[in-house]
């Protein structure tokens, strides 16, 4: 996410800092290298100029310039107008009276899923969500609809097989309306947008009169997503964003510039195909990600939901005892599974996102968890019996080689001989078991 317009301006800044002394020529060729890489990265022109312009006024102040840290100090100015370019202001989803989202957008865009993914959020938040199939063009977004209520447990309303007209459709959904308190219509897209799709969207906007119209768009359209952000709100006057497919976005552009040409703030973020890789966007977090500062927050929220914590302290008993075993390993497989795919994990860590050579090998992964499930239960819990046999049966049920078998058995030995060894990862368990009760 963001990966190329984040290396560049962790470069930029790198060398500002590297500066004792910053004058006005020094803020001025930096601007022009951040212009550069913001509009490589499909920033709209215009966001992007009014954006440096900002920052340049701030950054050549006299505090700054002379302040012991100016470098430093350039770096937040730019993180704090980074957050308020891509929403400062933003408002969390109002939920309340008619209890009506409604989901629009282009084919392709990501509208079902990011139905679903929304309806799996509320349900979890407490609320009780119910998803409406308001796509009559497409019937394979009916059935698709209806799959992902049975995989979240939420209820989907369905129309007639043969029913064409939208209003009818969504008045007999209003009517059908049982013990549900937020009613999420996902409706029909075009490949463009077009006059009929916009006035069907336009009556149905009307007759429902929801409190939250939002609009889902593709990230890695780029320019276009900005364009696109721009008729629906003209047509429909949306009151909030959906960016799809965010992890795939290495330039990022039409995040940077949505806020800003719509003034209707970005409200979730898809950063996956999973249900629940979908999460609140956070103007101010996402602006330290991209600056390398990591979004430490986040990524506790995230481990606090994988994590069970008897299964916490179930694992900081073992590695007190050194008696860690390949369950416990297996264990852990499941536990970084469940926080999303590593790259994005690391991505939150402060100063990891601009480390040379830094890469998750997820086949790598893949491969060693196939290799622990290969082995028996008494293998997993005492790995000295694993003889030469034993080896050869794990290697060929996991389709890996002896050798690849000896070297995870290697590297599984040297970090149980380090838990023995060092008091210090012990301790450390031991801390945050103490933070989490």
């Amino acid at each position: 996410m963001f990966s190329q317009l984040s290396d560049k301006l962790q470069d930029i800044f790198k060398d500002l800092r590297g500066h004792g002394t910053i004058s006005e020529a020094n803020v001025d060729a930096a601007m022009r290298q951040v212009r550069l890489a913001l509009l490589e990265a499909d920033v709209d022109f215009t966001v992007a100029k009014n954006f440096i312009a900002r920052v340049r006024e701030k950054a050549l102040g006299e505090k700054v310039l002379r302040s012991v840290t100016p470098g430093q100090q350039i770096v937040k100015i730019f993180h704090d107008e980074l957050s308020i370019l891509l929403g400062g202001d933003a408002a969390p989803l109002n939920v309340g009276e008619p209890h009506r989202i409604l989901i629009v957008g282009l084919n392709g865009s990501g509208k079902t899923t990011s139905s679903a993914k929304l309806a799996r959020l509320l349900k979890k938040q407490g609320n009780a969500p119910r998803l409406v199939a308001l796509d009559l063009q497409r019937p394979a977004a009916i059935e698709q609809l209806a799959t992902l209520g049975k995989q979240i447990d939420v209820p989907v309303f369905t129309p007639e097989p043969n029913e064409k007209n939208v209003r009818r459709a969504a008045e007999i959904a209003l009517q059908d309306r049982q013990s549900t308190k937020i009613d999420i219509f996902d409706t029909a897209g075009r490949q463009e947008i077009d006059e009929p799709l916009i006035n069907e969207l336009k009556l149905l906007k009307e007759f429902l009169q929801p409190q939250e119209t939002l609009l889902v768009v593709d990230s890695a359209t780029g320019q276009q997503a900005v364009s696109i952000a721009t008729h629906f709100n003209d047509a429909l006057n949306i009151t909030g964003i959906i960016l799809t497919k965010l992890d795939g976005d290495a330039r990022g552009g039409a995040a940077l510039s949505m806020r800003e040409v719509t003034k209707r703030p970005i409200k979730f973020a898809g950063t996956g195909e999973k249900l629940d890789q979908f999460e609140a966007f956070v103007p101010e977090r996402l602006a330290g990600r991209i600056l390398g500062m990591g979004d430490v927050v986040s990524l506790v929220e995230r481990a606090a939901e994988a994590v069970d914590l008897a299964d916490a302290e179930r694992l900081e008993k073992k590695l007190r005892s050194a008696s860690f075993d390949f369950n416990d390993f297996l264990a852990q497989f499941k536990m970084m599974k469940r926080m999303g795919p590593l790259e994005n994990i690391l991505g939150m860590l402060p100063g990891m996102s601009n480390v040379q050579g830094l890469s998750v090998d997820e086949e790598q992964i893949a491969r060693t968890e196939a290799i622990v499930l290969s082995m028996t239960a008494e293998e997993r819990a005492r790995p000295e019996i694993l003889n030469a046999r034993r080896r050869q049966r794990i290697a060929r049920g996991s389709g890996q080689t002896v050798t690849q078998v000896n070297d995870l058995l290697r590297r599984f030995d040297t970090m149980r001989k380090m838990m023995k060894s060092t008091g210090k990862m012990k301790k450390m368990m031991a801390q945050m078991a103490r933070k989490r009760g």
